[in-house]
């Protein structure tokens, strides 16, 4: 009783891991996704001191599903760079992120090693100013495709984060989907009576 009273602490302060059928696990350190900043990924990771790995995985001009379509205000069959990325962090896996890039602007980048450098980075290079993004994080369960890249097991619990990215014009230029390992990553953000806004509402 002693023994599992002690893993009940050390898992309720997040120190350990238990999963069922396979054992008990050191808890990998956990990243903190800020909310409170327009930059990429990496950028915000990066600047907490983590050491973060980029894997490209995919590289490619197509034809965009509907949903980015209207996320991208383009017309239907239209084509952007569909650029797919793994993020590893403390040796492993832990984000799965596939941008949308609308044309021209994937035309002047498309070219840039992802893997060195960040996408926000590659904009800014190439002059495109980035204004604002609205993003809407939500709890998922890691889908059959996504959990080979990520090396975890499918209806693993995850964060699913939906960014769109516009310029100053307003123009959305980046449509990002990103899945998060939630064993890996907390979301966390600092509150103020100016500044940062957050918008609760039910999940569909």
């Amino acid at each position: 009783m002693t023994l599992r009273q002690a893993l009940r602490e050390l898992s309720d302060e997040r120190l350990i891991v238990q999963r069922h059928g396979r054992g008990t696990f050191v808890a990998p350190p956990h990243l903190a996704y800020q909310l409170d900043s327009l930059r990429s990924l990496v950028d915000d990771l990066r600047k907490q001191g983590h050491d973060v790995r980029t894997v490209v995985a995919g590289r490619a001009v197509r034809r965009v599903p509907a949903r980015i379509a209207a996320e991208l205000r383009l017309p239907p069959g239209d084509t952007a760079l569909r650029l797919e990325r793994v993020r590893e962090f403390a040796g492993r896996p832990a984000v799965h992120q596939v941008s949308w890039v609308r044309r021209p602007v994937a035309e002047r980048i498309r070219d840039r090693d992802f893997a060195a450098v960040s996408l926000y980075t590659a904009l800014a290079d190439a002059g495109v100013t980035v204004a604002s993004a609205s993003e809407v994080v939500r709890p998922g369960l890691l889908d059959p495709a996504v959990a080979r890249h990520l090396h975890e097991e499918r209806g693993s619990p995850v964060l699913v984060s939906t960014r769109i990215t516009y310029t100053l014009d307003g123009t959305p230029v980046v449509a990002d989907h990103a899945t998060i390992l939630g064993s890996m990553m907390e979301i966390r953000t600092e509150r103020a009576a100016t500044g940062l806004s957050l918008t609760w509402g039910a999940t569909t």
